[in-house]
């Protein structure tokens, strides 16, 4: 029998319920605990969330002020409520706080970069692309912030039997949490940024990290230095990225 839902005066039917009742035989399902919101209260959580969204900025000078682990681990955890495909999760977050560990990273880190900036290893369009924010191959702060986080990609499975299985969607998934981690340390008071030294495979053994494993970003992690400054840049507006097809109500 088809599920018919009614909201307001328009009635959806759907022909093929989900999950079906072949697929929950099959596989466990439960309810889903869903509060819905007056609109009011909907309008001013969306505002305030955006309020600090607007307020995120990448910072390229840290305190050594120490941030507790908790704050780092519930951020992995709200990063690992991000959709990904076929719920494979196929992601690490190597966190290290050990200022060995960190000094290791950051003279790795600025060999590579060297060679992007002094020895032409970049194309002038991305030089100059990059000019406003005025970045070079020092990266002091993977010493300085108390945090640093790796974030990697897993290529495919590897189960305890010593098989492998295939991942699907990694990077879109990868991504997908990247975002929430930066949103929930915005959200939690800590300031990030996302640096993607190129290449960035010397990562892998540096961080005792299985062959399955691929880094996606490494992020500093701390409170900003009081006075940093960043670069004025302006965001774009809603109109030059939003397009809705259809027509008006």
């Amino acid at each position: 029998m088809p599920k018919s839902v009614t909201t307001g005066t328009v009635s959806n039917t759907y022909e093929n319920p989900y999950p079906s009742p072949d697929l929950e035989a099959r596989f466990p399902f439960v309810s889903y605990q869903f509060q819905r919101r007056p609109k009011a209260e909907m309008l001013e959580r969306a505002q305030a969330f955006h309020a600090q969204a607007e307020k995120r900025r990448s910072i390229r000078m840290f305190s050594s002020d120490p941030v507790p682990r908790e704050l780092i681990e519930l951020a992995v955890r709200s990063a690992s409520t991000a959709p990904s495909g076929a719920h494979k999760q196929p992601w690490t977050f190597a966190a290290t706080q050990d200022p060995e560990v960190k000094s290791i990273l950051r003279v790795a880190a600025e060999k590579e970069e060297q060679a992007n900036y002094l020895l032409n290893r970049m194309n002038a369009e991305w030089i100059e692309a990059v000019a406003p924010m005025g970045t070079d191959h020092h990266k002091e702060y993977l010493e300085v912030a108390p945090w640093v986080v790796v974030l990697f990609e897993h290529r495919y499975e590897r189960r305890q039997d010593g098989s492998t299985r295939k991942n699907y969607y990694v990077k879109e998934s990868v991504g997908m949490a990247a975002g929430l981690f930066v949103a929930a340390l915005q959200n939690m008071g800590l300031v990030t940024l996302t640096h993607t030294p190129s290449p960035m495979a010397f990562l892998r053994p540096l961080l005792g990290r299985p062959e399955n494993e691929r880094p996606f970003a490494m992020f500093p992690i701390g409170y900003p230095l009081e006075g940093v400054k960043v670069p004025d840049l302006r965001r774009k507006s809603l109109d030059e990225i939003y397009v809705e097809v259809g027509q008006e109500e």
